[in-house]
């Protein structure tokens, strides 16, 4: 059986290094915001060629922290794409702002920036960009529609650590960037985990004090905040993997390359770019008879996963905001989407196993 992810595996590599930094954390007596998070955030800030990084407990918290300073009117506007994972939105109504939904590009998949200026009402406040599946947004052409009408820009990383756009990375172009470390990602912790990055210190100081009951002195509040902080061992355990993320990134970017160059023409591959050096957090690809698909690569022991199976103006929890609303590219990509291996752990042997069954079908 090959299958989709082995988190296990995927972590061998470091396991010692866990054990060591369980015991270094466990014979600290410092369990909450200490060291091991100062040192996560010194270290991703740096990677990630921002000026701050401020670790949270999860990628939700940190996409909801992102608009939260800026106290906006509720029912202001802010656009993001129609084929997102439903963290995207939820960050939006959790700051009781109303998503305005925007189709993607068939191509890349991302938000496509000719459709953003036509989605721009008297109360649009902010463009929250995706970089869907480790491929950056056409930040370009997204960047002069921000200034142009004075937008907030925040970027949704969960799925890009390292993607670039014409040299630049994800995460550096708006305000904010989000990034969870959900354990399958890129750059994966073993439980939930999170940051914001920033070059603004103004904000990179309400965002640290918000995250920690509004407070950055202990028992002193400076405003209304929430506990979403970094757990300190997790941080030890980011720091660790992220030694090795520049190494990940590349043997992904490896089996991607087997499959987009012999995949035969039955499958919808990712579209490459040299101005987009892609990550690969998800390698998919598209085909009408999906489902068939899945089961017969299933049958022959391969598994793959959906990302995601139903849009999110089709999701229940999302009628009542979302209703009758119908976005037919998004719809499209939902229905023929298909996830394949693409692990630190799967070998470039198991990648061609996987292509030699796909020709087959």
């Amino acid at each position: 059986m090959i299958a989709y992810e082995n988190l296990l595996e995927l972590n061998r590599p470091f396991t010692e290094r866990f054990k060591q930094q369980f015991d270094d954390f466990l014979n600290s007596g410092w369990y909450i915001l200490g060291e091991s998070v100062k040192r996560f955030e010194l270290q991703f800030a740096a990677w990630n060629n921002s000026a701050h990084c401020i670790g949270v407990a999860n990628g939700l918290d940190a996409l909801t922290m992102a608009l939260k300073p800026y106290n906006f009117e509720p029912g202001s506007e802010v656009i993001v794409p129609s084929n997102t994972y439903i963290a995207t939105i939820l960050a939006i109504l959790n700051n009781n702002l109303t998503p305005v939904l925007v189709e993607p590009d068939i191509r890349t998949y991302n938000i496509d920036p000719l459709l953003i200026e036509d989605a721009i009402t008297p109360r649009t406040k902010a463009i929250m960009v995706v970089h869907l599946y480790g491929k950056c947004c056409a930040m370009d052409a997204i960047m002069r529609v921000k200034e142009k009408h004075n937008l907030l820009l925040i970027e949704d990383c969960a799925q890009a650590h390292g993607a670039t756009f014409k040299g630049q990375k994800a995460g550096t172009f708006g305000e904010f960037g989000a990034f969870s470390f959900y354990p399958t990602k890129n750059l994966g912790a073993l439980g939930d985990a999170g940051a914001l990055t920033t070059n603004n210190p103004a904000l990179e100081t309400v965002v640290r004090q918000m995250r920690n009951y509004g407070s950055e002195k202990k028992y002193y509040n400076e405003r209304i905040g929430i506990n979403s902080r970094l757990d300190e061992l997790q941080a030890a355990f980011l720091s660790t993997k992220l030694e090795a993320l520049d190494a990940i990134n590349n043997h992904k970017r490896q089996l991607a390359g087997l499959y987009l160059q012999h995949l035969n023409a039955n499958f919808i591959l990712p579209v490459v770019d040299d101005d987009y050096k892609d990550v690969y957090h998800i390698f998919n690809i598209r085909h009408p008879e999906r489902d068939r698909l899945k089961v017969y690569l299933l049958e022959k022991g391969i598994g793959t996963e959906i990302h995601y199976p139903v849009p999110p103006h089709q999701q229940k929890a999302l009628q009542p905001v979302l209703q009758n609303q119908s976005y037919p590219i998004a719809e499209e990509i939902h229905r023929t989407t298909l996830s394949l291996p693409c692990s630190y752990w799967h070998t470039p042997a198991q990648i061609k196993t996987v292509i030699d069954t796909l020709n087959r079908f």
